[in-house]
């Protein structure tokens, strides 16, 4: 019998474009429920793993000359999580790490509460193995049959005509790994019993789907079996922010609905015990907390993350309209003003920032917070600054702080960072910094923060200003902390409209000095200017800079430094104490090849608040 090629040619072509149709999974954001609340997605796991290859990051964490450190840390990483892990579930980790092959998705949806409801948030996981949809199933199953031989008992349930397998867990589970819950109980009244979780996992296609309820998972089954409930991509705030947000295929992208999430928590139980016991303490609910903090205009969030062969981006935006912002959004809504590098800051400097934030309004923001979280609470606060206006009044009749300090605030805040001067621990650990505000009056807001000091009792606080190029320097000497003999100084001085201030009193006579034009300005830092466009300039209001190689050469130079070990250490956590050993790192040069620069810019519009961060390419990897 013969075969005719072209039928031949359109069942091969009919084959395979089914097969494509069949594996094709939809993204998260059509399968999720309307009533999720944030999600985590990365839509294309093998893209990702691709170019984790190729990262800066990863291939410093994967260089030879790290192995040492390397190995230790993945070991105790096994020892501590991984190994607990696999004991708890009875699975092997390495079995389903490979399996990721199309998206990977972790959601928290409303799982019908109201707000005021013992009922647990839900959780749905996504997963899937795309090719690798055979290796699913069998791991699935191998895991199924050891829950079983260990003694549990399954159950499957079907949501939306998809075969759920239900795993009951227990107060063992996971104990190894994570901190164990402090039994809360109200006075007077018998703590309520615990609920026994339970872990939904069922395959549909190359989609593993898990969550920890039914109605967790009921719009995820009914849109992979051909139901149109409504979807996370029907919920109009989240169609607002897709097209500007999560365009030009990131590698990885979240979202949170902050319009939802402050309803629930502002619903949530307010028990505040007896009426009819008076009480001195100011009784705080989540609506209050958050009514203060301007949170009731935070629409959503959301994050993306991009690479390509010229760097990372990173983006963030809080869509928060404006004539909704009060509060913290109130005060982060800063103006669209020059943020660059003024000549001053020397090409030297291993970070700058600077952002145009409105002192005044921030000061008036913040008085509006304190008030309506607690009233007593700005009593208390405006007590404090008349108590020192009365001491301050017995030397200067005409003294005010509010006017002195808070009223001359500006709207320019910057500062910025210089290598450390030395190896020394106490050097690495205190790099010389210097701080500048605008300042309407820089005079009249030291003498004020000099008076403030002397109330201390501080040591040293009435030191006579030194003359330094027609300025005056003055000189605050800290109270010294506890098991320390001696306090630190802090130097000031008052220069072009700001008022200059730094631990380092080279430092400050530098900035002093910069009017000459001889310093080298950090504007002319190669390849300054070309990533500052890639975050939309700094004409945003926000901006900053940081020299990754020189600030890791530093912090390589503090880890291996054996002589300093013991206190270098003390800065980390136990776990990172336990894990890293610092004395097997290499010496940095072999690596720095791996560490570049890195920018960020923010601005405010009428729609919300956006910041944007960028790390070039390393040009030796390129």
């Amino acid at each position: 019998m013969t075969t005719n090629p072209l039928r031949l040619a359109t069942a091969t072509l009919f084959l395979a474009t089914t097969n494509l149709l069949h594996a094709a999974i939809a993204p998260a954001e059509n399968l999720l429920p309307a009533d999720t609340l944030a999600f985590f997605t990365v839509p294309d796991c093998a893209g990702l793993r691709a170019a984790a290859k190729t990262s800066p990051q990863m291939m410093f964490w994967n260089d030879p000359t790290m192995k040492a450190f390397h190995d230790k840390f993945m070991a105790k990483l096994t020892e501590k999580f991984l190994a607990p892990l696999e004991k708890d579930l009875s699975l092997k980790v390495a079995d389903f790490l490979a399996l990721p092959q199309g998206q990977f998705t972790l959601a928290v949806t409303v799982n019908g509460s109201n707000g005021h409801d013992d009922i647990p948030p839900g959780i749905v996981a996504l997963l899937d193995a795309r090719e690798k949809s055979s290796q699913l199933k069998t791991n699935l199953a191998a895991l199924v049959k050891k829950w079983t031989d260990a003694g549990r008992t399954l159950r499957t349930e079907k949501i939306n005509g998809l075969a759920f397998t239900v795993v009951p867990l227990n107060s063992n589970d996971f104990s190894s790994i994570l901190p164990k819950k402090t039994p809360v109980s109200e006075i007077g009244k018998e703590p309520k019993p615990e609920k026994p979780g339970e872990i939904y996992f069922a395959q549909f296609e190359s989609l593993l789907v898990a969550g920890n309820s039914p109605k967790a998972l009921e719009a995820v089954a009914a849109h992979l079996t051909g139901g149109r409930p409504p979807a996370l991509a029907d919920e109009a705030t989240f169609a607002a922010d897709k097209p500007a947000q999560f365009r030009d295929a990131p590698l990885y992208y979240g979202w949170f609905n902050g319009d939802k999430v402050f309803t629930l928590l502002s619903q949530s139980s307010e028990d505040t015990g007896d009426a009819a016991t008076p009480s001195l303490m100011p009784k705080f609910t989540p609506a209050k907390v958050i009514g203060a903090l301007g949170l009731g205009g935070l629409k959503s969030a959301s994050f993306a993350m991009r690479e390509n062969r010229d760097g990372s981006a990173f983006t963030m935006h809080i869509t928060a309209p404006e004539a909704q912002r009060l509060g913290l959004l109130k005060i982060l809504s800063i103006g669209a003003k020059d943020a660059s590098a003024p000549a001053f800051v020397p090409a030297e400097a291993v970070k700058f920032s600077r952002i145009r934030l409105d002192g005044k309004q921030t000061w008036a923001e913040l008085q509006k917070m304190v008030a309506g979280i607690s009233p007593q609470g700005l009593a208390s606060l405006n007590a404090v600054i008349d108590v020192a206006n009365t001491m301050a009044r017995m030397k200067d009749p005409s003294f005010d702080l509010r006017t002195a300090l808070f009223g001359n605030l500006g709207d320019d805040f910057m500062s910025y960072q210089k290598p450390a001067a030395g190896d020394s621990l106490a050097a690495l650990a205190k790099p010389p910094t210097l701080y500048l505000m605008a300042i309407a009056n820089p005079d009249q807001t030291i003498a004020a923060i000099k008076t403030i000091a002397g109330m201390t009792g501080a040591p040293g606080t009435a030191t006579e200003p030194r003359e330094f190029l027609g300025k005056k320097i003055h000189t605050l000497t800290l109270r010294a902390a506890p098991g320390t003999t001696q306090g630190n100084s802090i130097y000031l001085a008052a220069s072009g409209g700001y008022l200059a201030l730094s631990g380092d009193t080279a430092m400050l006579e530098e900035y002093l000095r910069s009017a000459d034009g001889k310093v080298k300005p950090l504007a002319e830092t190669a390849g300054l200017a070309e990533a500052a466009q890639r975050v939309g300039g700094p004409g945003g209001g926000l901006f900053g800079y940081q020299n990754s190689r020189e600030i890791m050469r530093s912090t390589f130079k503090l880890l291996k430094n054996s002589a300093q070990a013991d206190a270098a250490l003390k800065m980390f956590p136990a776990a990172v104490r336990e894990w890293a050993d610092f004395n097997l790192l290499p010496e940095f040069e072999p690596v720095q090849k791996y560490f570049y620069i890195s920018v960020f810019a923010g601005s405010a519009n009428a729609d919300g608040l956006t910041l944007k961060m960028f790390h070039p390419r390393p040009p030796q990897l390129n």
